[in-house]
């Protein structure tokens, strides 16, 4: 009888160690985004692109019909950086497992950019969360709000020009 006891809790002791990890701050997908945020930091567009899926779908501040491929969102990072110089500080990385058995990986930091053609500095916190299958990201949220750019820009049309390049023109 006690050995069969002694079976029994170690069958409810082998269970209970064998749950899974539904939140961490610590993961192969957390170190694989770190990476993915220093080449974002660093303008590293010829790595940035290792850590997602061929497929992945890429919405900062759009719904999921807007979406944009990587390279779409790439060259749109290139156009930023034809604008400003920024820095990225204040990160914050979580990784969840939701009820449906997805696997996600929230981001939160501080944007710190320069516009190029007045100095102006502007402090924009954001949030990022990505989805990966895999060990890749299929998918990426972004949240962010830059109206103060986009009022400062509109307002005044010459601040959109660097070394004598026009970016955007108003008409």
């Amino acid at each position: 009888m006690k050995k069969i006891i002694f079976l029994g809790f170690a069958i409810i002791l082998l269970a209970a160690c064998k749950q899974e990890v539904r939140y961490t701050q610590n993961s192969p997908e957390i170190d694989t985004y770190k990476k993915v945020m220093e080449d974002y930091k660093a303008q590293n567009w010829e790595d940035y692109p290792n850590h997602y899926a061929d497929t992945a779908k890429i919405m900062n501040n759009v719904v999921k019909q807007k979406a944009i491929t990587l390279s779409q969102a790439i060259e749109k990072n290139k156009d930023d950086a034809k604008l400003f110089t920024w820095v990225v500080s204040d990160d914050e990385f979580e990784m969840v497992v939701t009820d449906d058995g997805e696997t996600w990986v929230n981001y939160w930091g501080l944007w710190k950019g320069t516009l190029k053609s007045t100095n102006k500095v502007y402090e924009i916190p954001f949030h990022n969360t990505v989805r990966f299958i895999d060990g890749k990201i299929v998918q990426e949220n972004g949240y962010w709000d830059n109206s103060e750019i986009v009022t400062d820009m509109l307002s005044k049309p010459e601040t959109l020009t660097q070394s004598d390049e026009t970016v955007v023109t108003k008409e």
